[in-house]
């Protein structure tokens, strides 16, 4: 590959200082940062949560830097863009801050656009959607990611903008969506937006594109469309998934009278995908979003994957599961305060808890095996009836549900999703702390305690913990007490039963904890 050296920093300079990338715990950020790694690049990553960042395959990088930061936190985000060269832009707001993640995206881009000309920036580089600005009937997601392009181009950085259409690839929403609706509905009623053009584009080839900008001047500062090699329809979409799935061609009925809204319902009722995202992707899915020129392929040149290439490599990935990042990958991992700082004495003890302990002949690397493998396909151990029949009641409420599963049956990092819940603490073989991200009035954590007693003993110990929201949350947390006790006193000694290691002593019911438990 030649390198350009028309303008702007150097090539040396740009090799001897890193690239910033923004969401780099999201889906293409994730994947991003690898391929900049494989091309010499120096990266530095942003993230809210340093644990999350360091669970990362490609955290140990000797060329990656890793920086805590919030894009809407200013300061934070002018320290992590410091000494950067350039830098990527790829968050997004929509689960975030899905009620006003409009706003949301307006202020995070300002605050690049200020921190980029603080740090003295040679570039960024955005990744936005395809829809013509001018269209009236452009969905507010498309003309907010059209917004933030504006933002950006304003400021005194040069601001790359590639638009793409769907994004197609193993753990990206859009897939996700079409996967979960093919495999689920051999009948299909849809709204008439399915014979809509549309021009995927495979998630290797948008990452080729992003790279790309880095050592081609000539896209510095331009507006780019991106998309694959055809132009189809949703429709088409549907029967190539179908075919290469090996299911029956579906029964796709249009009809007028399902809006956006009730398709995002139904979308979300369907699919692993929640309401809060599916709603902006429907509303978008009735714009056709098609390239209007090609110039990048010319500057940029690499082999685009075909849509039926891109869904069968996709499958491929799904079925090995080796799916490297995934649309769900972006919810929350920062421990609430009350996790650490824990319940004064004197406030008589605002969180509530119900905590097991069993005492097993085993060493903590044979108790952590079925603990690493929980949730998905493996389950929650007891009650898989009652734990089905809670993440239905939760869809039906417009929360996550069940979604997807895990990413991995086996490998359990920080950030990742299980079922419900959000991983936000893992130290193996010792330590497992999940976040609930179900519908509740009030916030709800699930810990494993490993506690080796020597001799080839250890102590597994189960805590539930939640602080109420107001009266409701306490009612909650009392009228499901008795079931929480069978539950969670059942699934303690499933867990138990899974290492198939004599249990010594327990389970027992333990005492709630008091006083400030003090972070790790």
């Amino acid at each position: 590959m030649v390198l350009a050296e028309q303008f702007g920093t150097p090539m040396t300079d740009r090799r001897a200082r890193p690239v910033l990338v923004t969401g780099s715990t999201g889906y293409v950020g994730g994947r991003l940062i690898p391929r900049l790694l494989e091309e010499g690049w120096r990266v530095r990553a942003l993230g809210r949560s340093v644990a999350k960042l360091q669970a990362r395959p490609w955290a140990g990088h000797p060329q990656v830097e890793l920086a805590q930061g919030d894009v809407l936190d200013l300061d934070s985000l002018t320290r992590a863009a410091q000494g950067c060269w350039a830098a990527f832009y790829l968050v997004h707001s929509m689960l975030a801050a899905p009620e006003h993640y409009q706003e949301a995206d307006r202020q995070a881009a300002r605050n690049m656009v200020q921190a980029a000309s603080a740090a003295g920036l040679d570039r960024i580089i955005y990744l936005g959607g395809l829809g013509g600005v001018d269209d009236p009937h452009l969905s507010r997601h498309l003309r907010s990611r059209h917004e933030v392009a504006q933002i950006l181009q304003s400021g005194p950085v040069p601001t790359t903008f590639l638009r793409a259409a769907m994004i197609l690839g193993s753990g990206s929403a859009s897939f996700e969506i079409l996967r979960y609706l093919v495999e689920r509905l051999p009948i299909m009623i849809t709204p008439k937006w399915v014979h809509n053009p549309v021009q995927p584009i495979a998630i290797r080839n948008v990452l080729g594109y992003l790279a790309g900008c880095l050592s081609h001047d000539e896209t510095k500062g331009q507006t780019f469309d991106i998309g694959g090699p055809e132009i189809t329809t949703y429709r088409q979409l549907f029967d190539i998934y179908a075919e290469e799935a090996g299911l029956r061609k579906r029964i796709i009925i249009p009809v007028p009278v399902l809006t956006p809204r009730l398709s995002s319902y139904w979308i979300h009722l369907v699919t692993p995908v929640p309401a809060a995202i599916a709603r902006p992707l429907a509303e978008g899915l009735r714009n056709p979003v098609i390239c209007r020129e090609n110039r990048i392929r010319e500057i940029i040149p690499q082999e685009l994957l075909d849509c039926r290439t891109t869904i069968r490599l996709a499958l491929e990935q799904v079925r090995q599961q080796l799916v490297d990042t995934c649309w769900m990958d972006a919810g929350r991992t920062v421990p609430p305060e009350w996790l650490y700082c824990g319940d004064p004495e004197y406030a008589g003890g605002t969180v509530r808890e119900l905590a097991y302990g069993i005492t097993l002949a085993a060493t903590p690397e044979e108790v952590w095996e079925p603990l690493a493998r929980i949730g998905g396909r493996t389950g929650w151990y007891f009650g898989t009836g009652l734990w089905k029949l809670r993440g239905w009641a939760d869809r039906l409420l417009g929360g996550v549900g069940f979604r997807a599963g895990r990413r991995h049956p086996t490998e359990i990092r920080v950030g990742d999703a299980l079922d419900f819940w959000r991983v936000l603490e893992v130290q193996p073989p010792l330590r497992l702390v999940l976040l609930a991200e179900m519908k509740l009035p009030g916030e709800a954590i699930l810990e494993f305690d490993v506690q080796p007693l020597g001799e080839g003993r250890c102590r597994l110990v189960q805590r539930a913990r939640f602080l109420p929201k107001g009266l409701g949350g306490l009612l909650y947390w009392h009228a499901l007490d008795p079931l929480h006790r069978v539950v969670y006193g059942g699934m303690l000694k499933a867990i138990a039963r899974a290492t198939g290691k004599t249990v010594l002593a327990g389970p027992e019911r333990l005492p709630e904890k008091r006083g400030v438990r003090k972070a790790d």
